[in-house]
């Protein structure tokens, strides 16, 4: 399958974007550190999501024609004018903080996207989406309440930086909470920067307008003949979820790392 050149080889389907950029997984092999200091993981996760909005963003945003003057135009008139693509400024996005690991990514492509685009066509909101775990501690359900939605997605684009894409409940559970009070979005982008087979799995099959752009795939628990094929080939046999449905080898707890809170 023919790919962009800024993507891995894969075979989780052309829904999947899997960026080949040594600088992310170094920054995440940092982020995953035990020994990385906090300042330095945060500096660390915001540029990842200046990366992942703007590869994501430069591929699935509408465009149209423009013509721009610049400080030159003044002196040398028409030749002064730059005309190309930018970004359709009638675009309607809505960023998704999913407290509390999406606080930060959710800000910095909120922040990034209102340079550009008009203030009124972006929107950032909050679900404050915590993960049910039963007796034995095992992920069970996804817990919406103390939610702030600004409004109706009906048309939009949805864009989730949720930095960890562990089994997808969450995800799928934040479309699902949209679409059954706040419309229909256009496309959704979704931004793990680090996600497993199974969330792939997951959220390709239960949302057909999204798309995944993720920095790496983690699958350290697959048996050691499925790790020496191309991810995806051997797809019904990755693994990268414990017990627990954290990702190995993943980066830890990213909502406790995030903001040095651990209850």
């Amino acid at each position: 399958m023919s790919r962009h050149s800024f993507e891995l080889e894969h075979g989780y389907g052309p829904r999947v974007h899997v960026l080949d950029n040594v600088y992310l997984l170094s920054a995440l092999a940092r982020i995953g550190s035990p020994d990385i200091a906090h300042r330095d993981l945060m500096a660390l996760l915001r540029s990842v999501y200046h990366s992942l909005l703007v590869v994501s963003c430069g591929h699935e945003l509408p465009r149209v024609d423009a013509q721009v003057p610049t400080r030159m135009a003044a002196t040398h008139g028409a030749a002064g004018v730059w005309k190309g693509e930018v970004f359709d400024p009638a675009t309607p996005i809505v960023v998704v903080d999913i407290v509390r690991a999406g606080i930060v990514p959710s800000q910095v492509c909120f922040e990034l996207l209102t340079a550009l685009l008009p203030e009124r066509n972006v929107r950032l909101d909050h679900l404050n989406m915590s993960r049910v775990a039963d007796q034995a501690g095992h992920m069970v359900g996804v817990d919406l309440s103390g939610s702030k939605i600004g409004g109706s997605v009906e048309g939009a684009t949805l864009i989730l930086p949720d930095p960890m894409g562990a089994t997808g409940s969450t995800t799928v559970r934040a479309i699902e909470h949209y679409k059954e009070r706040h419309g229909k979005p256009a496309r959704v982008i979704a931004l793990p920067m680090i996600s497993t087979p199974e969330y792939l799995r997951r959220v390709l099959d239960a949302v057909p307008e999204l798309v995944v752009y993720t920095a790496r795939v983690d699958r350290g628990l697959s048996d050691a003949e499925t790790l020496a094929r191309v991810p995806g080939e051997a797809w019904a046999h990755e693994k990268g979820l414990d017990a627990k449905s954290y990702i190995v080898p993943g980066a830890g707890g990213m909502g406790e790392v995030i903001n040095n809170s651990w209850c």
